[in-house]
């Protein structure tokens, strides 16, 4: 480098082919760090094609599991209401049932070798013969963990019937009689309908669900908490198929039908 005026010398480098090499390595060697540093210790590297935001993939993967959930819970409110739709319409293939109407199966011939009982099942049949199994009294001691209290008693006038499609008890019943939760469970419908009056649906627990139907009004909304004998309602004769006042009342497992009066005296 000269001075223009003078042509003095002012600086000079002389370049040899080390010189120039181990510039040349120091210079990469120092982008590599850099880089590196930049890549794992800043945020600049989510501007680098190929690298994700680590915030972008966990939300991401937050995102995934909420949208497997939700699937899986339309999934079971898409069931949930497709049952209660059996419950109020009664469409139930009866072709499709077994004899206790309570899963749906392929009724098959039992093997001559399976009829005959054990004697341990004759000593169980002559200890059932001699209790009341359905009995659902308090103090009664039934075989089953769930015990049903009647909600209402009175003449039934009609029984159930799953090959007439008539998956109820009618028990006909005075005006304005009380109509009773006959177990304790969530409502999860209450509302008037033009064939059946005002109906209300109990849930209950071991997939149990009771229906009351053609009542002149009701105690209890959807969401509620009901204890078992708690009033839900009052008898009526609402709806297109009444025929008088009384309680239509149906009970249900898993999403099928069983008859009332297994579990339940009416009488």
């Amino acid at each position: 480098i000269l001075n223009e005026d003078s042509f003095e010398e002012i600086f000079s480098l002389r370049l040899t082919l080390m010189n120039v090499f181990v510039v040349a390595v120091l210079g990469a060697v120092f982008l590599i760090a850099v880089t590196t540093y930049i890549i794992a210790f800043t945020p600049l590297r989510e501007y680098i094609p190929g690298y994700a935001s680590t915030q972008l993939k966990r939300e991401a993967t937050q995102l995934a599991l909420k949208s497997d959930s939700l699937t899986i819970a339309l999934q079971r409110n898409e069931a949930y209401l497709e049952s209660i739709k059996k419950v109020l319409l009664g469409d139930i293939d009866v072709a499709k049932f077994s004899k206790d109407s309570i899963t749906v199966a392929d009724i098959k011939d039992p093997e001559p070798e399976s009829t005959m009982p054990s004697k341990d099942e004759i000593k169980l049949r002559e200890q059932v013969q001699k209790e009341d199994k359905y009995n659902v009294l308090e103090n009664a001691k039934p075989k089953t963990s769930v015990v049903f209290f009647p909600p209402a008693t009175g003449m039934v006038t009609d029984r159930y019937n799953a090959r007439k499609k008539h998956y109820a008890v009618d028990v006909a019943l005075p005006k304005n009689t009380p109509i009773k939760a006959a177990i304790g469970g969530n409502v999860i419908f209450a509302d008037w309908t033009a064939t059946t009056g005002y109906v209300i649906i109990l849930r209950h627990a071991d997939g149990f669900l009771t229906v009351y139907k053609h009542a002149s009004s009701l105690t209890a909304d959807v969401g509620d908490t009901v204890r078992t004998g708690e009033a839900i309602g009052v008898a009526g004769s609402g709806g297109t198929e009444s025929t008088g006042i009384h309680l239509h009342f149906e009970l249900w497992k898993d999403g099928h039908p069983v008859d009332p009066e297994k579990y339940i005296n009416f009488e």
